[in-house]
């Protein structure tokens, strides 16, 4: 059961993505997401060097035998990366599905195509989706703007975002921003998409490597506690509404400069706290589906829940519905 294109092109048993993310994608929880039936995606810019990156493939495989990812999200930093080098570990390492995400990877899709490389490009609009499947990506990963990260300027909810992409590109589509659980997960297929991308669930899992304190604090979120920043650099950030998202955010208000914020900005301020266990005191990306999360589970008995719910959804509630016809 829930057997769609996008399964059947990554080869996995369900249709539910982890997304890359920062820090926290390693390979503890990447297999446990491939090893629960889902698609698993280190964050290959979590790791200081290609080398650092291609030591975390090892051990992924180590993990799990059932496919895993990469992302790679290209976006302007202070320290410019080389992509072409992490790209040319992720070739020799063997690795065929690499997610994308930022600024357009037209640059790097000739090297990755020539190397039968699945390539799946988040967008956070109708145009960017377009675009994306013109250029050659296989898939397309569509953020509505409850997304966590970045959900772009448009404004723009998955329940209208999701139907739109859907019926504007002929690739599979998957609904990333909002979803939780079996009724999100219902949600999505029914809305036109091929599987869902979840970032914020997987963070409140036993196996995502970060601070019980964080993960306490996820679980007491409501889905009004998430906040928008950087919206004046035009580059908005969801996150969790803390003492530091508060202090950005005003600001912004007063008009702060690029160069007055970029302190207050750094990533290597959400590394600490994910160590540390201080929920206050960084940017912590959070979708508003932090509200859906009840519990701390394994990776697995999430997946489980998610698939039995969505079934039962089915079964009992909507085969009902139109049999009653």
């Amino acid at each position: 059961m829930f057997e769609t294109r996008v399964t059947e092109l990554l080869g996995i048993k369900y249709p539910i993505i982890q997304g890359g993310m920062m820090w926290v994608s390693k390979a503890e929880l990447v297999s446990a997401v491939s090893n629960g039936g889902g698609l698993g995606i280190l964050s290959a810019l979590t790791f200081k060097t290609p080398e650092e990156l291609g030591e975390e493939i090892d051990r992924c495989r180590k993990l799990t035998s059932n496919p895993f990812g990469v992302n790679i999200t290209f976006l302007p930093t202070l320290k410019p990366v080389n992509y072409d080098e992490y790209i040319d570990v992720i070739i020799k390492k063997g690795i065929k599905i690499v997610e994308t995400a930022g600024r357009n990877p037209e640059p790097y899709m000739e090297k990755l195509k020539k190397n039968n490389i699945t390539v799946i490009h988040k967008c956070t609009s109708v145009r960017h989706a377009k675009k994306a499947e013109s250029i050659g990506c296989d898939v397309i990963s569509i953020d509505g703007f409850e997304c966590a990260g970045h959900p772009g300027e448009d404004d723009i909810t998955s329940l209208i975002l999701i139907p739109r992409v859907a019926e504007e590109v002929k690739v599979p589509v998957i609904a990333s921003g909002g979803f939780a659980d079996g009724r999100g997960f219902v949600a999505a297929l029914s809305l036109g998409a091929d599987g869902v991308n979840m970032g914020t669930r997987f963070l409140a899992t036993e196996e995502a490597p970060i601070h019980p304190n964080i993960k306490k604090k996820l679980l007491e979120a409501k889905e009004t506690d998430t906040i928008l920043v950087e919206r004046s650099l035009k580059n908005s950030v969801r996150v969790l509404n803390n003492a530091h998202a508060k202090k950005v955010k005003e600001m912004e208000e007063r008009g702060a400069t690029l160069q007055e914020l970029a302190p207050l900005l750094s990533g290597l301020l959400g590394l600490k706290a994910i160590q540390t266990g201080d929920p206050e005191n960084a940017l912590l990306a959070c979708g508003e589906a932090v509200g859906l999360i009840k519990e701390i589970l394994p990776v697995k008995k999430v997946i489980e829940k998610i698939v039995e719910e969505a079934k039962e959804i089915i079964q009992k509630r909507l085969f009902p519905l139109v049999e009653k016809d």
